[in-house]
């Protein structure tokens, strides 16, 4: 009996439906960096995680979206209040030479903004992770494994209705009751009050009242 050889599919011929995932082992960072070259740096999904010779491709729901947008425009109103400088670094592939590659929902700089302000492309030889990285509604099995290799101070997670805040130790991230970016501030109840404001009363008028609210407590 003569063994059939293995069956080899493009990359780009697969199809994620929404909500999926796809984890593959045994790749290398050649065959993960070909891959990044391949699919380009237009494309919205699959979004794309690469730690310890695991590869993870996600296409995330389109309900999934909406918070950690929704997260980011509170995350700079309450910066702006504080007046303290920003860069929105997005969905930016942040990679670690042999070891990790991500593709956040949505991150800061905030402590680094001035330093990163120009940059274009990261370079983890010389530019500083991001300061703040938000998740929402996670199904990825390697996402805070890759974050700790890449070295991110700060992690938000969003999903069922809960925020979660996890702080970078030395042996991996611990779950914390409080921010390192807004450490006066009770987030884990702000943040979910304010999505569902942003619900029943629209994301404009939600954002208005919360500068009007911080604004309040500077006086």
């Amino acid at each position: 009996m003569v063994a059939s050889a293995p069956v080899t599919i493009p990359i780009h011929a697969l199809k994620l439906s929404p909500g999926s995932h796809l984890l593959i082992e045994n790749v290398s960072w050649e065959q993960y960096d070909a891959l990044l070259t391949e699919l380009g740096e237009e494309r919205l999904t699959p979004r794309i995680n690469y730690c310890n010779n695991t590869l993870e491709l996600m296409a995330p729901l389109p309900i999934h979206e909406r918070p950690h947008r929704l997260i980011a425009d509170i995350v700079k109103a309450l910066l702006d209040s504080q007046d303290r400088d920003w860069e929105d670094f997005g969905s930016t592939t942040f990679r670690k030479a042999q070891a990790a590659g991500l593709e956040p929902d949505t991150c800061f700089y905030i402590q680094n903004a001035e330093q990163m302000r120009g940059c274009e492309r990261f370079d983890s030889n010389q530019d500083p992770p991001p300061d703040l990285a938000i998740e929402s509604d996670v199904t990825s099995k390697t996402t805070l494994d890759t974050y700790c290799l890449l070295g991110v101070p700060e992690v938000w997670i969003y999903t069922s209705g809960a925020l979660k805040i996890y702080l970078l130790q030395d042996d991996g991230y611990l779950l914390s009751a409080q921010s390192l970016t807004f450490p006066s501030l009770p987030l884990d109840e702000m943040i979910p009050t304010l999505l569902q404001q942003a619900k029943q009363m629209g994301t404009r008028k939600m954002l208005k009242q919360l500068r009007l609210d911080m604004a309040r407590q500077d006086k």
